[in-house]
């Protein structure tokens, strides 16, 4: 392992403000591509009807929940190895890296057993009764093959922690870039249906995941060693990266668990077409969301390393920029979904058999998109956070955001209110406003509190 810093090395730890552009833009690129991925995805899907996006509607957050597990060992790893790396601990990073890959090995098999068996009894408490089936076939085929989503997630995590930002961002450019290729291939040419849009989605990320697996152990230049025949089990560092890695994880169960509610409550309100437009709209606003997420794992990183250097400087500039950069991204993408609403919602309804979700999404699109807004202050103060090993206080957040404020304000607004599906979004959006400028406040609080542990 070399001990001289490189030059990304030298980027994170001194020059935060950089090293976030850096970072970030990369991460939005290819947040946006596996955003645009999962809109064409649904396009293609909604040419099938409305079952078939409803059906997908009823998986799409069980899939999130594990996206979420990925992402959020990652964020342990990468909170760890950046943290090591800032206190030029190199030889520890490296340690770390590999028993995140074995953990991610672990949890792996350990998903893929769980999905077998809980799937369809858990689509059916979620309501997916009147589409089953179609939930059934697209689901065993995407949620079956997490592995593709696990790996590729901690191996960009590693990299990233390393400021090699191209190779962990770069192979789930190429996922979306393949997927979009296959869709109308495996669903309309071949005749699939539903059960090709899930054989694309899985071979896709498998094809791309094969350069991150060449970098990493066959051609091994990265400023970490990774060498899995040198692991010898310690369990502090597991117990590192679960002390952010479980909270992380259990945010985005949080996330998914709030949407199976409000598709759910959406059910009972107005039927499986009010879902499947709520799933329509969502693939939007995820893309509002995109840069904010890649803003905030930028973030983590600058904040690993700073609060590793025991450096208050750079890590209230990751933060303060962070929040910055993503306030301005929010007020563009808030603004543009609004103006742009109606012609939007017709990528969702260009065949005769979905021509009825267009009123719905276009109103479901200028409520929700206020969702974004103030997104930003809590997403960067919940990976500033994890930054500094807090996961725990970050679950918090997202617990009172999401778990308790936003299904609080929904349920009153649609039921105590009577809005329906519309009461549902505002208090969503609410929720999330709230929530956020709380999550902010208290960062700052936080860090002012606890000055005597920097330099």
């Amino acid at each position: 392992m070399g001990q001289s810093k490189t030059e990304e090395i030298d980027l994170i730890v001194n020059h935060p403000k950089k090293a976030i552009n850096k970072l970030a833009l990369p991460i939005i690129i290819s947040n946006l591509f596996m955003t645009l991925n999962n809109i064409i995805d649904g396009i293609w899907v909604a040419g099938l009807g409305p079952e078939s996006l409803a059906a997908v509607g009823f998986v799409t957050p069980l899939f999130f929940a594990f996206v979420g597990i990925a992402n959020g060992l990652g964020a342990g790893s990468n909170s760890l190895i950046a943290r090591c790396i800032g206190a030029e601990k190199y030889h520890d990073a490296g340690n770390s890296a590999i028993h995140s890959i074995m953990l991610c090995f672990i949890v792996t098999v350990i998903s893929t057993v769980l999905i077998l068996v809980i799937l369809k009894p858990l689509l059916l408490t979620m309501g997916a009764g009147e589409v089953i089936n179609y939930a059934l076939t697209y689901g065993y085929i995407v949620l079956g093959g997490v592995y593709s989503l696990f790996i590729p997630a901690m191996l960009a995590a590693i990299f990233r922690s390393q400021g090699e930002i191209e190779r962990a961002s770069y192979p789930l450019m190429l996922t979306a870039i393949i997927n979009m290729i296959l869709d109308p291939i495996f669903i309309y040419v071949l005749g699939w249906g539903i059960t090709g849009a899930a054989i694309a989605t899985v071979l896709a990320a498998t094809l791309a995941m094969l350069p991150m697996l060449y970098w990493m152990f066959y051609k091994k230049d990265s400023f970490l060693e990774i060498r899995l025949s040198e692991y010898k089990r310690d369990l502090s560092i597991y117990k590192e990266i679960l002390v952010v890695g479980v909270p992380a994880s259990l945010e985005q169960f949080i996330l998914s668990f709030v949407s199976i509610l409000m598709n759910y409550w959406l059910t009972l309100l107005s039927g499986t077409i009010a879902v499947a437009a709520y799933t329509a709209t969502w693939r939007l606003i995820s893309i509002g969301i995109s840069p904010l997420i890649g803003i905030g794992v930028a973030a983590l990183t600058v904040g690993g390393a700073a609060y590793g250097a025991r450096n208050l400087d750079n890590l209230k500039t990751a933060l303060n920029y962070g929040v910055k950069l993503g306030m301005i991204s929010s007020v563009i993408i808030c603004s543009f979904f609004f103006i742009f609403a109606e012609p939007l919602s017709f990528i969702f309804s260009y065949s005769a058999s979905s021509a009825v979700l267009s009123a719905r999404v276009v109103e479901a699109l200028r409520i929700l998109c206020f969702f974004i807004l103030f997104m930003p202050l809590g997403i960067v103060a919940g990976n500033i956070f994890q930054s500094m090993g807090k996961g725990t206080i970050s679950l918090i957040l997202t617990i009172l955001r999401s778990f308790i404020l936003e299904v609080l304000f929904a349920g009153l607004f649609a039921f105590v209110f009577d809005l329906a599906d519309i009461g549902i979004y505002i208090g969503i959006v609410c929720g999330m406003s709230i929530g956020s400028i709380i999550g902010f406040i208290y960062v700052n609080y936080y860090l002012n509190k606890h000055r005597s542990y920097f330099k």
